[in-house]
């Protein structure tokens, strides 16, 4: 006799982080998707009766409702996967990157509450996290960070603004946005790294759909040791050995890269770059795959057991 499959709810499925998740979910035969009659998808009753009824609850949801839809859930075995910013640097949720460590890969496996990481967030942190974490990199390195992404991470309103075919000459040109240092994905940035002070960071929108490029530049002097190029792309390499969806470029020879190489896969690529005396190095990957719902089922699966790329784009 088999097991009953778990059962999945996505608490606004019609947002584009929802839709991704459903159109990855939708077609597997291994869990039971929990849907909304259409006309009561804003109703709480009916939302806090499907999700006291799934095994597991994404949360593709505006900051503030997240917080809100939490509180429906009463069903003390319901687990939950928020998607929004809302609980990414809260201590009671387990912060959604497996690759980061295995202790954060085994809280993931059990908890109840997962926060899933930010796009641009992903990318830094796929960076900067393991430099420390090695002790190459000391907490209180004052860093600075750029990152190129396609217009879909902007939601379903930016997608409209690039796709409408009276829009203005501004929109095809690359957009440097958050100038006042103060975006969103700053804090779990800062707070999941360890570090003592906040990044220098630039997002920029261009005019492509998906696809991202993070990139953090550095002196080889902010090291804590003498390495040359290959050394740093060799620890990183080792740091993500055995890692399915992060992987490190094994040359460091790059002329040029494109930010949408990745578009249309769940995975993460890392781009050692430059020279014995100044690198950066770049994430590589879909700001909708690895950098959102990707990354939100790779943790249902870690989660519930199943095999982790199980539904993913590799």
């Amino acid at each position: 006799m088999f097991p009953l499959k778990p059962k999945v709810y996505i608490d606004g499925k019609d947002g584009t982080t929802g839709l991704q998740i459903y159109d990855r979910l939708s077609v597997r035969s291994d869990i039971n998707l929990l849907l909304i009659d259409e006309d009561k998808r804003k109703d709480p009753a009916e939302r806090k009766k499907l999700m006291d009824a799934a095994d597991i609850v994404f949360l593709c949801l505006p900051d503030a409702a997240a917080i809100e839809a939490v509180e429906l859930v009463e069903n003390p075995k319901t687990r939950v996967i928020d998607a929004s910013t809302a609980h990414r640097t809260n201590p009671d949720w387990d912060y959604g990157f497996p690759e980061l460590s295995a202790e954060r890969r085994s809280a993931i496996q059990t908890s109840m509450r997962v926060a899933n990481p930010g796009c641009h967030a992903t990318g830094f942190i796929s960076v900067v996290y393991p430099l420390v974490a090695m002790g190459l990199l000391s907490k209180d390195a004052c860093l600075s960070a750029f990152s190129l992404t396609g217009y879909s991470g902007g939601g379903k309103k930016m997608i409209a603004q690039y796709e409408a075919p009276d829009k203005g000459t501004a929109l095809f040109a690359p957009c440097p946005y958050g100038m006042g240092q103060g975006h969103k994905h700053l804090p779990e940035m800062q707070k999941i790294c360890g570090l003592t002070n906040k990044p220098v960071f630039t997002p920029i929108v261009d005019d492509y759909y998906k696809g991202m490029a993070t990139t953090v530049p550095f002196h080889m002097s902010q090291l804590n040791g003498a390495f040359s190029l290959e050394e740093v792309r060799q620890k990183l390499a080792d740091y993500y050995a055995g890692q399915t969806l992060v992987h490190v470029a094994d040359t460091t020879d790059t002329a040029k890269l494109y930010a949408n190489v990745q578009a249309g896969k769940d995975t993460l690529e890392l781009i050692v770059a430059g020279n014995d005396r100044q690198f950066t190095v770049t994430a590589l990957f879909d700001n909708l795959g690895k950098g959102a719902s990707g990354a939100a089922v790779q943790n249902m699966n870690l989660m519930l057991g199943f095999a982790e790329t199980t539904g993913l784009n590799l």
